[in-house]
């Protein structure tokens, strides 16, 4: 879990006991010691998702901060809680728009149970006023985000809807260009116009000048009505070309002379059509270099490239993965009617920040959705993401492969046994981590490999020499067929005297731990 609480009391006792109760169950904790400083720090934008408000305080009490919260607007959750638990008090908190009411000294079961009921509240209070807005109002507070890279997206974008220039917002698949699009839409003065998106790259070729600037009823073969092009559609608002590194060259020229001249040329018409539209174009390919290649027109490059966007992938922004998924977590599950969902396990939560995640944000949020169908209790688990369990080698996919529960140690393979298959071995991807075969979830560089695995990095960064894998992996073998030197040499792939040459010289004949090597 990732929520941020922030704690308000004024005895430093009581806080550092909250603040360690907090982080104990999973949250990140701040700390203020007066109402008036909760306050200021609330209505100025303080990121927190639930607050722990102590009703009696010397400055500003806490009935005091829940009223001035209310005026200031701020919608966020409070938890009150006092040594005085009269039923007056607890009636005039929540009349006050407290969450809950706790009494001091507060069982640390009690106030677990507690935030997370008021998580969950807010959760899906938030899902019901998005769903109730108007279709794709997305601002920037929208964008989940703690990367300082995604802050300067953001800065970038709400400098660029203060005016009409154009933007070009360059970026990955599925890194969440279309967002910051429709955010930088609804925080401009176009916000209540249409918002119209075009992905360049999925229409057929002959019909993009039609789908763009429309066309006159006979204009061509199959033009029975006259049809009103996107750009049209966006007549006052804002027109969104996702992929316009696709548009064929025809169009183009048609596409430069609309941003130079605020007009249009449907097909088959007599007459340009003037149109007041503020372009946002998205790309995933570098549009320089399309342009060098000849594949661009350099003019109408310079014309979208006035004001460039760039959004980082996900595996440069690794801090944002444990925000993401909190989100999709809350929305997913509320959609979907799964409420007993509520957050995901510290485990589960490093595989996927260890993952490169190729797809970017639409790939975790696809993953998630999969992990909340599949999960049947309160939290996802590792077993709810087996493809990226398989692909970054976490012990979940060796317990999947072998079969067993335990997966420390493979029981010894029989000697008439049939060898695997080279083209099996082949297909095992070698994981980042430095482990050969499939490897665990994220050992650390001093901590020694599980048994049945190897390391191929050593502890200073580098590659392990042949002659230290191969001793490890003699002892591995000896120790595997307990000691049959017959079927380790059998299944090393070398001969008996080669064997025993190499327990010399790595100095393994003599050692009394290795069983078997001295007599078999």
């Amino acid at each position: 879990m990732s929520a941020r609480l922030l704690i308000v009391d004024d005895d430093p006792v009581q806080r550092r006991l909250l603040e360690e109760s907090v982080r104990r169950f999973g949250y990140e904790a701040a700390v203020l010691d007066g109402g008036e400083a909760a306050v200021a720090a609330l209505a100025g934008g303080a990121d927190a998702d639930l607050v722990i408000l102590d009703l009696v305080m010397p400055d500003l009490d806490g009935m005091g901060v829940l009223e001035r919260l209310n005026k200031a607007g701020v919608e966020v959750p409070v938890i009150v809680q006092t040594s005085r638990g009269g039923i007056d008090t607890v009636v005039g908190a929540m009349r006050a728009g407290a969450f809950d009411f706790i009494v001091k000294p507060v069982s640390p079961e009690r106030l677990q149970v507690a935030i997370q009921n008021a998580l969950k509240v807010s959760a899906l209070e938030g899902e019901i006023r998005r769903s109730r807005r108007p279709s794709g109002a997305i601002g920037f507070r929208d964008i989940v985000t703690r990367s300082g890279e995604m802050a300067r997206v953001i800065r970038l974008g709400e400098r660029a809807a203060a005016s009409t220039i154009p933007v070009l917002i360059e970026g990955e698949s599925g890194v969440g260009k279309e967002l910051v699009a429709r955010a930088i839409q609804s925080a401009s003065d176009r916000r209540t116009k249409p918002f119209v998106t075009v992905n360049c790259g999925a229409i057929p070729e002959n019909l993009v000048e039609s789908t763009l600037f429309g066309h006159e009823k006979g204009a061509f073969t199959g033009a029975v009505d006259r049809h009103v092009g996107k750009f049209q559609e966006a007549n006052g608002g804002t027109l969104f070309l996702d992929e316009v590194g696709e548009l064929p060259p025809a169009v183009q020229v048609k596409l430069l002379r609309a941003l130079q001249e605020g007009e249009i040329e449907p097909v088959g018409a007599r007459r340009s059509a003037k149109v007041d539209f503020r372009l946002i174009s998205a790309t995933n390919r570098r549009l320089v270099d399309m342009v060098k290649e000849g594949r661009f027109r350099e003019d109408l490059y310079y014309r979208l490239n006035v004001f460039p966007i760039f959004v980082p992938p996900l595996r440069d922004r690794r801090e944002d993965i444990p925000g993401l998924v909190e989100h999709f977590v809350r929305r997913i599950a509320a959609e979907e009617g799964k409420r007993r969902v509520s957050g995901i396990t510290g485990e589960a939560l490093a595989m996927l920040q260890a993952y490169p995640w190729p797809g970017n944000i639409r790939q975790l949020e696809n993953a998630v959705f999969r992990a909340v169908i599949l999960c049947d209790g309160g939290e996802l688990t590792v077993d709810e993401f087996p493809q990226i369990a398989a692909q970054v080698g976490h012990v979940s996919a060796v317990r999947r492969v072998a079969g067993a529960d335990e997966p420390t140690r493979p029981a010894p393979v029989p000697a008439d046994a049939a060898p695997v298959p080279p083209a099996a071995l082949a297909s095992v991807a070698l994981p980042s981590d430095g482990l050969i075969g499939v490897a665990v979830s994220q050992p650390t560089r001093h901590d020694p490999a599980p048994f049945g695995f190897l390391r191929s990095l050593a502890d200073d960064g580098h590659v392990r020499t042949l002659a230290l894998i191969e001793e490890e992996m003699i002892r591995l073998a000896i120790d595997h067929y307990g000691g049959r030197m017959a079927e380790v040499a059998r299944r090393l792939g070398i001969g008996r005297s080669t064997l025993y040459r190499k327990l010399k010289e790595y100095g393994l004949a003599d050692q009394p731990d290795e069983p078997g090597v001295a007599a078999e």
